[in-house]
């Protein structure tokens, strides 16, 4: 399994980071990254993009089901209660926007990659891949609301 160079985490990290401040008006606190299995909990979301090209591998941003309420309600100016199909849009577009991003920033880096359309998964499950160590970074805002950024990424040779 390929160790993963912190700037590629970087780029994804910043990409979240202003794009949630940018567009929902979050502001995250980072925690520090660290290698965990690639598994969530019955109440998870988790917003799923592939990464193809010169580097590849999958993002992930996961979080418990209110958070994901909270983020697509910040989204469409209105409370969620309940995530339906304008809220997972949402997030399905959020996701777009925070690796769309992070691919821009890669091509500057001379690194040309493509992001997959976005899927969510909901509910308790487990992705393996012996291809790259999954890093995760913990986001947090309001105090309590916790935003996982998931990166299983590797550059080709």
């Amino acid at each position: 399994m390929a160790d993963m160079n912190v700037e590629y985490i970087n780029v994804f990290l910043m990409a979240a980071t202003q794009v949630m401040k940018d567009v929902c008006h979050i502001n995250f606190e980072v925690g520090k990254p660290y290698v965990k299995p690639t598994e969530f909990e019955a109440e998870s979301v988790v917003v799923n993009i592939g990464i193809t090209g010169q580097m590849r591998g999958l993002v992930l941003l996961a979080m418990h089901n209110d958070v994901a309420c909270d983020i697509a309600g910040k989204m469409c100016f209105m409370p969620i209660e309940k995530l339906d199909e304008i809220s997972m849009s949402a997030l399905s577009e959020l996701g777009n926007m925070i690796f769309g991003n992070a691919a821009t920033v890669l091509s500057t880096k001379g690194i040309v990659v493509d992001i997959t359309p976005p899927s969510i998964i909901q509910g308790n499950f487990k992705l393996s891949s012996a291809y790259a160590k999954n890093i995760c970074v913990p986001l947090s805002y309001d105090g309590n609301k916790l935003v996982e950024l998931d990166i299983s990424i590797k550059k080709e040779d």
